[in-house]
């Protein structure tokens, strides 16, 4: 894959690492470390300038991170609530937590999703919670560029630094995104065998809105 991506880059220059920023952030196997520390080579040697590979870098992950948020706020929570009534266990989610998540994003997004953006595996799963959540887009603009702006810096940076040894930027992050996967995996299964097939958040939510439908019919 590693021969693919530089021969992109040295034909399209950062039009090819702004695609392949795109792609990485669409389709999570294509690897960011391998692109931006790769164009940070090539700006090590002279063929590009460090500032417009971050830039570019940037400019693509963020277009596959609005692309995701969109989507995922075009398609609205509501629309997974029988999913996640029917299948809660298997997708270790109940409408309780939900409920819980919206109420700690609305304090607490604008961290997540910085810290998200700069954490591989994860990082291009972001805006999927954001959207759904519908967090302000002003704020999900704000934490993605501030956070994808700094993880591509620090790939390019090391890039350019360690020049044709940037492989070993991939031998130091390849364990860091195999525990958080592990992490991940563990944190599923466990998931899975403590969720509760009723929750009381479930049961509070179902009575507000079975009062609330009270209360419309008798004012009818």
């Amino acid at each position: 894959m590693s021969d693919w991506i530089v021969r992109l880059i040295e034909q399209s220059g950062y039009l090819g690492v702004a695609f392949l920023m795109f792609l990485e952030t669409v389709f999570p196997p294509i690897p960011s470390e391998l692109i931006m520390s790769i164009a940070g080579v090539a700006a090590g040697q002279g063929k590009l300038s460090l500032g417009w590979v971050i830039a570019a870098g940037t400019t693509g992950a963020m277009l596959g991170n609005i692309l995701w948020y969109l989507a995922a706020r075009a398609l609205g929570i509501m629309r997974l609530k029988p999913i996640i009534l029917r299948w809660g266990r298997w997708i270790t989610m109940s409408w309780g937590d939900v409920l819980r998540a919206e109420r700690w994003f609305a304090q607490h997004g604008t961290f997540f999703v910085f810290l998200g953006r700069m954490l591989p595996t994860v990082r291009s799963l972001v805006s999927v919670p954001a959207g759904l959540l519908k967090m302000s887009f002003r704020r999900f603009m704000l934490a993605s560029t501030v956070g994808t702006a700094g993880w591509t810096a620090l790939l390019a940076f090391a890039g350019f630094k360690l020049g044709e040894n940037y492989t070993d930027i991939d031998a130091l992050l390849g364990p860091a995104s195999n525990a958080i996967m592990a992490v991940l995996v563990l944190g599923y299964v466990y998931r899975v065998w403590t969720h509760r097939d009723i929750d009381p958040d479930d049961v509070v939510s179902d009575a507000v809105g079975t009062d609330d439908g009270d209360r419309d019919a008798t004012s009818l």
